[in-house]
């Protein structure tokens, strides 16, 4: 049995020998093969022995696809139902479909472990390693000199899941027998081998082989490198995150004292909400002071075991002003949602500015919720008491109303949304769309046909169920033709104008963009971020300092790689106060002197805005040329672009592999009677270019409804988006027509180069340089395809030398006609490129 955990596929590295050395003796690789280990065999061996056998059974079967970061990781755990949260976890950021039920990749793998066993009798066979990443060869070669000496073996790949190229593999055997190696050049005499071998069968088909290899240089190494690498992850990531949910304590750490107490507080559908309170002595917790501003700081980490299984973990992060802590010690309080039945509660309490920690393990059984629970008058529980308020709000999930995304995509004209209730206070409900009151409903069912427009554009439909006192007792937002893309989080609760004394239940709702990772969602009271979580459920009671005072509830929350979204709610506001829609416009901006070369060293007074004729001021002015972007590259592939398709692909990739940095994300879409998303935002250049293998030409075009399907596919993203759209003729079949995508372009927001590809129809020249003008892009016509590549190389100078311009619109009607934009620049002798305007 071998363990290799961080080495490339093939090669064993010094990390292996040393976790494999009280297993089983293996051949030792070059020391160039071996990657550095901190651990001594001896400490290897020891971590070993202290796993049960299945897990390190299950190091050997992922010993191909784990990572050298995950194997120490796994080394490091200590608790069984750690290892096993590892191992799942493993498999899940590895799924290729994690919208779907089942972990294709984990069956897949299962069973070829099944097969190579079978087959090869050792996983530390090479041959079964690269069975177990890439499958079945397509073809495959053995030389064989007896019935048992088989000394050579060659497998060739048109392609596999994880390798989009062709790659030849040779497998060698000491004197024919045992296991088999991967030879590359440099680690043996294949010539030697191959003349050994010429008596034997399919011995004289070596010489072939060689030369196939010999021909190849430098490039087979490169192919071999890139076959044998171990596939990564989805999520490079995960291993950083499972550590910090850890309940683990460190060595040598200083302790502190605190207070716990569990409450069951009611039931939210078929789950119980226990909600966990602690206090921490004033004496025991340390002060930090921080630009003047002097603060409590702490995090909890938590599990929840069931049946010796980790159930669920979770992780907050608590801050409080030291004007705000009650002489009786720092409160927190969190809320989790939990089936009735008996669990095991660890908490691990963090003091941040102290780093001293506080440890708790408890069994708990959860009970049965029929109704909203009494919340104990428990004065000794000071903690309970200061969020009582809070912990008296779960009673309000027992109304509810949820609307019911209509099915399909581009939805426009009438449309009938349903809702979904519970509760028997409802007496009427009312529908508004975009802030707006549309209409009531008095009496069930509480469905209404709603308007949207001609176009398919964002829009927001709120329902707000209302009791016999004209009370909000429950709201749902639905966005509409939002996509699959939109980044969105909203306050569920506390509902706008509520009055609460001492403290308030918030609870946030997230719109995740597909493919993307959440990393936080905090909660923030007025301006003082009060409290941070991590995972699901988004539920926090918050104590308020000023009882009855006016303020504000907001929420933010963040992804992984930086991008944020936040919503708000007022409570204990006056009558008085009116929400008032303000526009905020940003503006990207290209600027080019007389020869057409970007100007990248003007200053925001350098710029005047003016929105229908009135000046605005400037409130952000940035350069951006490292800002990221989301681009689409839209490509005719219909009949007529049979002689193009080829050079197309690779002008294409050149582009992808020039211009796309981690953190920008780029899609292929392609049309002809209909358009086809070939690859979906990403950032993987091997992803992106398999996606223009293959590319067929046939056909009719359906431009505009290929464009108005294009500028869909971006709605909820937010910052620099960008079409590079490639077609040679007119459209000839779109149900949409030429006026009713302009429109739609100048709503979305998106620019548009337009590339002409001997087009000499005039009238579909004109309406794509219309397109281009009019969002703030350029337009460009070429004879030969060979051309693309320049014009490519112009788009991403053009992408990454622009000015973010930002200001707030002063035109505060409600009126929806479209807002022209003009923007200039006061250096003479220069051209500025923005959209021409919006819709508000």
């Amino acid at each position: 049995m071998t363990v290799s955990l961080g080495s490339p596929l093939v090669p064993l590295s010094s990390f292996v020998l040393i976790l494999a050395a009280s297993l089983l003796a293996v051949t030792a690789p070059t020391a160039a093969q071996r990657p550095p280990s901190p651990r001594s065999p001896d400490e290897a061996a020891a971590l070993l022995d202290e796993m049960e056998d299945r897990h390190i059974s299950w190091l050997r079967r992922a010993d191909p696809l784990i990572t050298h970061v995950e194997g120490e990781a796994f080394l490091e755990l200590k608790r069984d139902h750690h290892r096993d949260a590892f191992i799942r976890k493993f498999w899940q950021v590895r799924d290729p479909y994690p919208q779907t039920g089942r972990n294709e990749l984990k069956e897949r793998w299962d069973e070829r472990v099944y097969i190579a066993e079978s087959e090869y009798e050792t996983l530390d066979d090479d041959r079964a390693r690269v069975f177990l990443v890439h499958g079945e060869p397509h073809r495959t070669l053995e030389v064989r000199c007896t019935t048992t000496r088989m000394p050579v073996i060659v497998w060739q790949y048109r392609d596999s899941d994880v390798a989009r190229f062709p790659f030849l593999l040779v497998f060698v055997r000491q004197a024919g027998l045992g296991r088999a190696r991967i030879w590359r050049p440099g680690l043996g005499n294949l010539e030697r081998i191959a003349r050994n071998a010429k008596g034997c069968l399919n011995g004289n088909r070596m010489d072939d082989i060689l030369t196939t290899i010999r021909n190849q240089g430098a490039s087979y190494d490169i192919s071999l490198d890139r076959a044998l690498a171990k596939p990564r992850p989805q999520s490079e990531e995960w291993i950083a995150t499972f550590h910090s949910f850890s309940t683990e304590l460190p060595e040598g750490a200083k302790t502190l004292e605190a207070e716990i107490a569990t409450h069951f507080l009611g039931r939210v559908q078929s789950r119980t909400v226990v909600q966990t309170t602690f206090q921490v002595p004033l004496e025991e917790a340390t002060l930090e002071e921080f630009a003047g501003f002097e603060s409590y700081n702490f995090e909890v980490n938590g599990e929840i075991l069931q049946e010796g299984q980790l159930f669920e973990n979770f992780r907050y992060k608590f801050g409080l002003a030291k004007s705000e802590a009650p002489p009786s010690g720092i409160p927190m309080a969190y809320q989790r949602y939990l089936r009735p039945g008996p669990y095991v509660l660890i908490h691990k309490v963090h003091d941040l500015n102290g780093n001293a920690f506080f440890i708790h393990e408890a069994e708990i059984d959860v009970p049965r919720m029929e109704e909203i629970a009494e919340i104990p008058d428990d004065r000794d529980n000071e903690t309970m008491q200061l969020f009582r308020e809070a912990s008296e709000a779960v009673g309000s999930e027992e109304t509810a109303i949820r609307l019911v995304a209509p099915p399909g995509d581009l939805h426009q004209g009438f449309v009938r949304f349903d809702t979904l209730t519970s509760g028997s206070n409802i007496e009427r409900v009312v529908f508004s769309l975009d802030e707006r009151t549309t209409v009531t409903r008095n009496n069930p069912p509480w469905n209404v046909e709603i308007d949207l427009g001609p176009f398919p554009r964002l829009r927001n439909l709120r329902a707000s169920a209302l009791d016999a006192d004209g009370k909000v007792v429950a709201e749902d937002e639905l966005l509409v033709n939002a996509g699959e893309h939109r980044f969105g989080v909203r306050l569920v609760e506390p509902f706008w104008g509520r009055e609460y004394d001492d403290s308030v239940r918030a609870r946030a709702e997230v719109d995740l963009p597909k493919g993307r990772t959440l990393e936080r969602v905090e909660f923030f009271l007025n301006e003082r971020l009060v409290a941070t979580l991590f995972q699901e459920p988004f539920v926090q009671p918050i104590r308020l300092a000023n009882g009855g005072a006016p303020a504000y509830i907001r929420t933010v929350a963040h992804l992984v790689d930086g991008n944020s979204t936040e919503d708000v709610a007022f409570i204990n506001a006056p009558d008085v106060l009116e929400e008032m829609d303000i526009q905020f416009v940003e503006l990207y901006a290209a600027v080019r002197d007389t020869d057409g070369r970007p100007v990248e060293d003007l200053a925001e007074r350098d710029f005047r805005i003016f929105e229908d004729g009135v000046e605005q001021t400037i409130n952000r002015f940035d350069r951006v040329e490292n800002l990221p972007f989301h681009a689409v590259i839209l490509i005719d592939n219909s009949a007529s672009m049979g002689g193009a398709l080829g050079q197309a692909r690779h002008a294409a990739l050149r582009f992808f592999e020039q211009a796309v940095t981690p953190k920008d994300r780029a899609a292929i879409i392609t049309f002809n009677r209909f358009p086809n998303i070939a690859v979906e935002f990403t950032n993987e250049q091997r992803a992106l270019g398999a996606g223009l293998q293959g590319l067929t030409a046939e056909g009719q075009t359906a431009l505009y409804d290929s464009m108005m399907f294009t500028l869909y596919y971006f709605t909820g993203i937010k910052g620099q988006r960008a079409i590079l759209l490639l077609s040679d003729g007119k459209d000839e079949v779109s149900r949409f027509d030429f006026s009713e995508t302009l429109d739609y372009a100048r709503r979305a927001g998106v620019t548009i180069y337009s590339i002409g590809l001997n087009m000499d129809d005039g009238g579909a020249r004109r309406r794509l340089i219309t397109l281009a003008n009019q969002t703030g892009g350029r337009s460009y016509f070429i004879k030969n395809v060979d051309d693309l590549s320049g014009v490519y190389a112009l788009v991403q100078q053009d992408l990454r030398a622009q000015y973010l311009i930002a200001y707030q619109s002063t035109n505060t009607s409600s009126r929806e006609d479209f807002r022209y934009v003009d923007l200039e620049v006061k250096r003479p002798r220069t051209t500025v490129r923005t959209l021409a305007g919006y819709y508000p």
